[in-house]
């Protein structure tokens, strides 16, 4: 029996495929330049510090992004002709299942660290 946190997790993955498929479709020529658009309308909103409901408000300043984005997400992959959409979401899904380096991403953190950690320096001293 599938749980609900794994069709969470599901529905979550197939999100974060058609966001990174619509990124790689609105670099498409073959792309609707209304579909661009509306791509760069949701992106730059998905980016946005500024929302409908304040992220700062716990619970509900999350529920514009986890409703609001993947219906958008939804209606601009309609917009954009299906044979574009199948070769995004191919070549997003090809991203999404890159694997990961543990020892980069330790090294990318470590060298963060210390960044922070000099800067600290520099303003205390």
């Amino acid at each position: 029996m599938i749980t609900l946190w794994q069709r969470l997790r599901f529905w979550a993955r197939l999100v974060l495929r058609d966001g990174l498929a619509l990124y790689i479709a609105a670099r498409d020529p073959r792309t609707p330049w209304f579909a661009k658009l509306l791509a760069l309308l949701v992106a730059a909103y998905a980016l946005s510090p500024i929302d409908l409901i304040p992220d700062a408000i716990p619970v509900l300043g999350f529920l514009d992004e986890l409703i609001l984005l993947p219906i958008a997400i939804a209606l601009i992959a309609r917009l954009i002709p299906s044979e574009i959409m199948a070769e995004s979401r191919a070549a997003a899904q090809a991203m999404v299942e890159k694997p990961r380096s543990k020892a980069g991403a330790a090294i990318i953190i470590a060298i963060w660290a210390l960044a922070a950690g000099a800067l600290l320096w520099w303003v205390l001293r």
